[in-house]
């Protein structure tokens, strides 16, 4: 029992500095924060990264490890689709975290460095997509640990 608790402790925690730095990372992304804000990006997604990491691994640990068991989430489909969810978020980070590391490259070699606009876009789409995406982890999750999808 303690050590279910201390999983979703951790597991809460992780998610919630996920959600803190992606907030960091898209209230960032707009011209007039640049070019300071193109050095500091890639610091706080690679923290971001850490935290959906722990994330997961917190969340494994309490799919094998926890009071309901793996038979609980394993033959559910509400926790494949939360799995689906956090899987798209991560692919859609991915274009964000290569703008940004190369953001910082940029900004080292020039320090009035500003990204052009249609990446600004991009980035801040993807970054909106990612805020709008993880809204539905706890909305599943609260579906599914009571039960639902559950024959």
């Amino acid at each position: 029992m303690l050590l279910d608790a201390l999983l979703a402790a951790a597991h809460y925690l992780a998610i919630f500095m996920v959600i803190t730095f992606l907030t960091i990372e898209t209230v960032l992304v707009r011209r007039e924060w640049m070019p300071t804000a193109a050095a500091r990006l890639a610091r706080y997604d690679l923290v971001y990264f850490l935290m959906a990491m722990l994330a997961l691994a917190t969340g494994l640990g309490r799919l094998f490890y926890g009071i309901k068991g793996a038979e609980f989430y394993l033959h559910n489909p509400v926790f494949h689709a939360k799995i689906t969810v956090f899987v798209l978020i991560g692919l859609i980070s991915i274009y964000p975290t290569r703008r940004f590391v190369a953001w910082r490259k940029a900004a080292r070699a020039d320090a009035a460095f500003i990204p052009p606009d249609h990446e600004l876009t991009r980035v801040r789409r993807c970054l909106m997509w990612e805020t709008h995406l993880i809204v539905l982890l706890p909305i599943l999750a609260a579906f599914m640990s009571r039960g639902f999808g559950v024959a």
